[in-house]
Protein backbone atom coordinates (compact mmCIF):
# COMPACT_ATOMS: atom_id res chain seq x y z
CA UNK A 1 0.00 0.00 0.00
CA UNK A 2 1.51 3.23 -1.59
CA UNK A 3 1.48 6.34 1.07
CA UNK A 4 -1.42 7.87 -0.84
CA UNK A 5 -3.59 4.86 -0.60
CA UNK A 6 -5.52 4.87 2.95
CA UNK A 7 -6.62 1.71 4.46
CA UNK A 8 -10.43 1.18 5.34
CA UNK A 9 -9.72 1.09 8.90
CA UNK A 10 -8.34 4.16 8.91
CA UNK A 11 -11.21 5.50 6.71
CA UNK A 12 -13.58 3.84 9.39
CA UNK A 13 -11.80 5.43 12.12
CA UNK A 14 -12.04 9.22 10.52
CA UNK A 15 -15.86 8.52 9.72
CA UNK A 16 -16.85 7.85 13.45
CA UNK A 17 -14.22 10.52 14.41
CA UNK A 18 -16.10 13.23 12.39
CA UNK A 19 -19.74 11.86 13.05
CA UNK A 20 -18.80 11.54 16.63
CA UNK A 21 -17.48 14.83 16.95
CA UNK A 22 -20.16 16.65 15.21
CA UNK A 23 -22.62 14.62 17.96
CA UNK A 24 -20.66 16.50 20.53
CA UNK A 25 -20.89 19.72 19.26
CA UNK A 26 -24.59 18.97 19.38
CA UNK A 27 -24.49 18.10 22.89
CA UNK A 28 -22.57 20.94 23.98
CA UNK A 29 -24.84 23.22 22.45
CA UNK A 30 -27.57 21.50 23.83
CA UNK A 31 -26.19 22.23 27.37
CA UNK A 32 -26.28 25.96 26.69
CA UNK A 33 -29.77 25.79 25.27
CA UNK A 34 -30.58 24.24 28.67
CA UNK A 35 -28.72 26.60 30.44
CA UNK A 36 -30.31 29.27 28.77
CA UNK A 37 -34.09 27.72 29.37
CA UNK A 38 -34.64 26.69 26.11
CA UNK A 39 -35.41 23.04 26.36
CA UNK A 40 -36.87 22.94 22.68
CA UNK A 41 -33.66 23.66 21.12
CA UNK A 42 -31.81 21.35 23.69
CA UNK A 43 -34.33 18.80 22.42
CA UNK A 44 -33.85 19.26 19.30
CA UNK A 45 -29.91 19.15 19.76
CA UNK A 46 -30.06 15.88 21.46
CA UNK A 47 -32.10 14.56 18.65
CA UNK A 48 -29.35 15.85 16.39
CA UNK A 49 -26.42 14.35 18.58
CA UNK A 50 -28.13 11.37 18.34
CA UNK A 51 -28.26 10.71 14.56
CA UNK A 52 -24.64 11.35 14.16
CA UNK A 53 -23.51 8.88 16.96
CA UNK A 54 -25.81 6.16 15.01
CA UNK A 55 -24.06 7.36 11.96
CA UNK A 56 -20.63 6.39 13.77
CA UNK A 57 -22.07 3.37 15.49
CA UNK A 58 -23.23 2.08 11.87
CA UNK A 59 -19.66 2.76 10.84
CA UNK A 60 -18.11 0.74 13.96
CA UNK A 61 -20.92 -2.02 13.82
CA UNK A 62 -20.00 -2.68 9.78
CA UNK A 63 -16.44 -2.47 9.89
CA UNK A 64 -16.16 -5.43 13.20
CA UNK A 65 -18.92 -7.68 11.25
CA UNK A 66 -16.56 -7.09 8.65
CA UNK A 67 -13.73 -9.21 10.61
CA UNK A 68 -16.96 -11.89 11.01
CA UNK A 69 -17.05 -12.11 7.20
CA UNK A 70 -13.15 -12.69 6.93
CA UNK A 71 -12.33 -9.68 5.41
CA UNK A 72 -8.92 -8.68 6.79
CA UNK A 73 -8.25 -6.81 9.93
CA UNK A 74 -5.69 -4.62 11.02
CA UNK A 75 -4.73 -3.03 14.69
CA UNK A 76 -5.34 0.75 14.05
CA UNK A 77 -4.22 3.02 17.06
CA UNK A 78 -6.91 5.36 15.31
CA UNK A 79 -9.63 3.02 14.83
CA UNK A 80 -9.22 2.35 18.79
CA UNK A 81 -9.34 6.19 19.56
CA UNK A 82 -12.25 6.66 17.70
CA UNK A 83 -14.17 3.41 19.22
CA UNK A 84 -13.10 5.39 22.47
CA UNK A 85 -14.74 8.71 21.17
CA UNK A 86 -17.67 7.07 20.23
CA UNK A 87 -18.58 5.33 23.76
CA UNK A 88 -17.47 8.69 25.39
CA UNK A 89 -19.84 11.03 23.49
CA UNK A 90 -22.92 8.47 23.63
CA UNK A 91 -22.23 9.14 27.42
CA UNK A 92 -22.31 12.06 27.16
CA UNK A 93 -25.61 11.83 24.85
CA UNK A 94 -27.11 9.85 27.70
CA UNK A 95 -26.19 12.68 30.31
CA UNK A 96 -27.62 15.24 28.29
CA UNK A 97 -31.41 13.17 28.23
CA UNK A 98 -31.33 13.05 31.84
CA UNK A 99 -30.37 16.45 32.06
CA UNK A 100 -32.87 17.38 29.59
CA UNK A 101 -35.51 15.72 31.47
CA UNK A 102 -34.45 17.32 35.24
CA UNK A 103 -34.91 20.80 33.73
CA UNK A 104 -37.91 20.10 32.00
CA UNK A 105 -39.82 18.52 35.59
CA UNK A 106 -38.51 21.40 37.23
CA UNK A 107 -40.03 23.72 34.39
CA UNK A 108 -43.45 22.01 34.67
CA UNK A 109 -43.16 21.81 38.44
CA UNK A 110 -42.52 25.91 38.39
CA UNK A 111 -45.35 26.39 36.51
CA UNK A 112 -47.49 24.43 38.45
CA UNK A 113 -46.78 26.93 41.07
CA UNK A 114 -47.31 29.46 39.03
CA UNK A 115 -50.46 29.18 38.00
CA UNK A 116 -51.19 27.94 41.83
CA UNK A 117 -51.64 24.59 41.63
Amino acid sequence: MGEEEISKTTQDAMTILMAAGEARAEVKAAYEAIARGDLEEAQERIAAADAKIIEAHHVQTDHIQGAFRGEPQEYDLLFSHAQDTLMTIYSEIIVSKQLYQVFKSLDERIAKLERGE
